[in-house]
C-alpha cells in the first residue's frame, strides 16, 4: 500500500528523533517514535541507550491515557521478546492504540515479523514499509551486526590528490584541514569502537577520542599489536577518558599484567605469518557487543581490511596537495582491471578545499 503524505510526514519526525541518538544506543539500534491523535502529535520518544526504555515505551508514558485509539509511528518494528527490557508490542496493546506504522521490520530473528504479528492478532491495524530505505540506512550498522555476526565496519582514510596517505617516512600529520578532522570526530561519535594498527600508534600516539564537540560516550580504542609493542606511556594507555583494548598474539605475561594494571584490556588472538587474523579479531569484537567499528589505521591496516573485503562503508578524505612518492593502499590482489573493487558513491562533502567521498561496496 502506498503511504500517505501524512504517514510520511510523521515517520520523518520519528526518524529525526532516532538520528539524535545515533551512536549512543549500541549494541541496540537507534529508534524514534511519534504518537499522533486527531492529526496532532501528542507524544514523542526515542531510545536513549541500551538497558533503558525503548522509544515506544517512552512515548506511551508521555501520552498516558491519550494513547488510546491513537496512531503510533515507529522507525523499527516493536520488539516482542524479553531482552534488557519488556516487549514493546505488549505495551502498545495495553495502551489500546488503534494503528501502528512501522518503517522497517527488525532483522533480529527473535523479533522479525513477530512484533507486527502480535499487534495484528490484538486487533491493531499495522502498516509496514513507510520510509523503509531511510530506516534501513539509519540502522545499517545494527542490521549488519545482527545478520552477519560481526561489527559494521567503516574505513576512514585521508590522502593527497595523488593517493598518498603519508610521506615515505610515515609522516601524515596533517594531510587534511581542521574542518575535515572535525568531521572525522563525527564518524568516531557514531562508532562503538575505533581501531588502529600498532604502527600508527607508535608514529602518531593518538588519543582516538571525540573532542571536536561535546559527546556523551567515548568510543572504545582498539590497537592491533601482534608483538605487543605498545608503550606503557602512550596516550591510549595513560588517558582514562575512554577504554582501550589491545589485541595481540604475544603471550608476554609481564607486559600484559602491566597493561591490565593501567586498565587496558588485552585480548589474545591468532596470528598468521606475524599478522593477526582479522576474521578472528572481528569475531572477538562481535562477542564484546562492538556493533560499529571505525578503522582509522594507516596504509597497512587499511590495505588488510580492503584485501579481505571486511568493510561496509569507505570514507576517503582528499586534500588539495601532491606528495609524490609516499605511502598509500598496498597490493589488494588486483592483477587486472576487471578485478578492481568497485564502489558506489553515496555522498560527497566539502570542507574548504578538502573533499570527503562516502562509498559503499557494490
Amino acid at each position: 500500500m502506498t503511504p500517505t503524505e501524512k504517514d510520511i510526514y510523521f515517520m520523518k519526525k520519528a526518524l529525526e528523533l532516532a538520528k539524535s541518538r545515533k551512536g549512543l544506543t549500541h549494541p541496540n539500534p537507534t529508534v524514534g517514535c511519534v504518537i499522533v491523535k486527531d492529526g496532532k502529535i501528542i507524544a514523542e520518544g526515542y531510545h536513549e541507550r541500551a538497558g533503558m526504555p525503548h522509544a515506544e515505551v517512552v512515548a506511551l508514558e508521555k501520552a498516558g491515557k491519550q494513547a488510546e485509539n491513537s496512531t503510533v509511528y515507529v522507525t523499527l518494528e516493536p520488539c516482542s521478546h524479553y531482552g534488557r527490557t519488556p516487549p514493546c508490542a505488549d505495551a502498545l496493546i495495553r495502551a489500546k492504540v488503534k494503528r501502528v506504522v512501522i518503517a522497517v521490520l527488525d532483522p533480529n530473528p527473535l523479533v522479525s515479523g513477530k512484533g507486527a504479528e502480535r499487534l495484528k492478532q490484538a486487533g491493531i491495524e499495522v502498516s509496514v514499509g513507510v520510509l523503509e530505505e531511510e530506516a534501513k540506512e539509519l540502522n545499517e550498522d545494527f542490521f549488519t551486526y545482527i545478520t552477519q555476526k560481526r561489527p559494521y565496519i567503516t574505513l576512514k582514510m585521508a590522502q593527497s590528490i595523488d593517493g598518498r596517505m603519508a610521506l615515505k617516512s610515515g609522516q601524515s600529520k596533517w594531510i587534511t584541514n581542521q574542518e575535515s578532522r572535525d568531521f572525522a570526530h563525527k564518524l568516531r561519535s557514531e562508532a562503538t569502537a575505533v581501531l588502529i594498527g600498532i604502527n600508527t600508534l607508535l608514529r602518531d600516539d593518538p588519543q582516538l577520542t571525540v573532542r571536536a564537540f561535546p559527546w556523551e560516550r567515548q568510543p572504545i580504542r582498539i590497537v592491533l599489536d601482534p608483538r605487543l609493542r605498545i608503550p606503557l606511556d602512550s596516550k591510549l594507555v595513560k588517558d582514562k577518558s575512554a577504554s582501550t583494548i589491545v589485541i595481540t598474539a604475544l603471550e608476554d605475561k609481564e607486559k600484559i599484567e602491566n597493561l591490565q594494571k593501567e586498565g587496558v584490556e588485552v585480548i589474545l588472538a591468532e596470528a598468521i605469518d606475524g599478522k593477526l587474523s582479522l576474521k578472528e579479531v572481528l569475531r572477538q569484537l562481535y562477542f564484546k557487543e562492538i556493533m560499529h567499528l571505525l578503522v582509522e589505521g594507516g596504509s597497512i591496516t587499511i590495505t588488510n581490511f580492503i584485501k579481505e573485503e571486511l568493510y561496509d562503508r569507505l570514507f576517503v578524505f582528499v586534500a588539495p596537495i601532491l606528495i609524490g612518492e609516499g605511502l598509500g593502499i598496498g597490493h589488494i590482489g588486483v592483477e587486472d582491471l576487471s578485478q578492481a573493487k568497485r564502489h558506489k558513491l553515496v555522498n560527497l562533502y566539502r570542507f574548504g578545499d578538502d573533499i570527503a567521498l562516502e562509498y559503499r561496496k557494490l
